[in-house]
């Protein structure tokens, strides 16, 4: 099949030889740098485009929960960092499981309880488990709020049985890579004097990627949206139009009045998500058609003057944040490099836990 006209909508169409040219910018500016690159997988959850991340260079790869690692380890990606909180005993358990099935598997903590649990999880595990110190340099969102905090908890760490320190992580807020340094030195020069080396220092964001450096002791860099791209990124100069692989194809299906139209793509597709921007995506060829309010299937489209759309239409929206765009589809259409367009099962959809 060559013809979005043929295809069933609402659809999320991506652009493989888009993405795969976003994939080899990004590392080509992580080499010339000198940062690894750890691409974060929860913007696509496919298997197929992170093996291509790794092919093209990167360290390993990121993800957010246990359930999309767990995906990826079947798949074969052994080298995996989850920065987030793991805790209870099921996920623990899950943890030790997913320990076993991969090279190198690292997790972050920001607090004493999540190390108690991991540490009393691998005390007798017989390889450490790598714990990152989540770093919370200006995100406000997880993470220790000052160096001597992450310096209390890295000694918990490298106290611990069966877990091994693996140095700092942090997510820092867009415009923020002045803090990541600031903070990452004060707490390495901490760690220095304790006689503590800090293997890894690693940051990361979208947002700032062709900023990245090592600026602060950085080692690697963490970025998701790179891959796909979407409106909240060419508005933050980010990237282009033309770099946005992945789009939503909806079909009007209703025009009940001359400046208004409705098709069917709504919050289950196209999600809640404004990121400041007004509106719900980007109408491709018509920018003065707004995406002004969403419901569960339907989406109200309206305009400045006569709506040029017909019931039947069909366009093309670059949506606001299209991370959670991608998990609300069970499979993508892969516009392959001849033009042709196949289904491809998106792995790890609705791997929240």
């Amino acid at each position: 099949m060559d013809d979005l006209n043929e295809i069933e909508t609402p659809a999320f169409v991506v652009d493989e030889a888009v993405a795969l040219r976003n994939i080899a910018a990004y590392q080509s500016h992580c080499d010339e740098v000198g940062l690894k690159l750890r691409p974060h997988i929860k913007t696509h959850k496919l298997v197929h485009f992170a093996k291509a991340q790794m092919d093209a260079g990167a360290a390993g790869i990121t993800c957010q929960k246990i359930g999309e690692a767990e995906v990826m380890a079947d798949a074969g990606l052994d080298d995996i960092l989850i920065t987030f909180n793991v805790i209870g005993s099921a996920k623990l358990d899950r943890l030790y499981g997913l320990a076993r099935k991969v090279r190198e598997l690292a997790v972050t903590a920001d607090n004493a309880d999540v190390i108690g649990g991991l540490a009393e999880t691998f005390r007798d595990a017989g390889s450490p488990l790598r714990v990152l110190v989540e770093c919370d340099t200006g995100a406000h969102r997880c993470g220790v709020t000052t160096p001597e905090a992450a310096a209390d908890l890295t000694r918990m760490i490298d106290a611990a049985p069966g877990l091994v320190f693996g140095g700092l992580m942090t997510y820092p807020a867009p415009g923020g890579r002045k803090d990541v340094a600031n903070f990452m030195t004060a707490t390495c020069a901490i760690l220095s004097r304790a006689g503590i080396d800090c293997p890894e220092i690693s940051s990361g964001g979208t947002p700032d990627m062709w900023q990245a450096d090592k600026s602060g002791g950085v080692t690697e860099y963490r970025a998701g949206t790179y891959i796909y791209n979407d409106r909240s990124l060419i508005k933050r100069g980010v990237c282009t139009l033309d770099d946005c692989a992945g789009r939503v194809v909806a079909t009007v299906v209703s025009r009940p009045a001359g400046d208004r139209a409705v098709i069917d793509a709504g919050s289950k597709v196209l999600t809640s998500d404004l990121l400041g921007l007004s509106g719900y995506g980007l109408i491709v060829g018509h920018p003065t058609i707004a995406i002004e309010a969403l419901s569960e299937e339907h989406g109200t489209l309206t305009s400045d003057g006569e709506m040029p759309l017909a019931v039947g239409d069909r366009i093309e929206i670059v949506p606001n944040h299209v991370c959670v765009v991608s998990n609300m589809f069970d499979a993508i259409w892969l516009r392959t490099a001849d033009g042709s367009l196949r289904q491809m099962r998106v792995d790890a959809r609705g791997c929240v836990t």
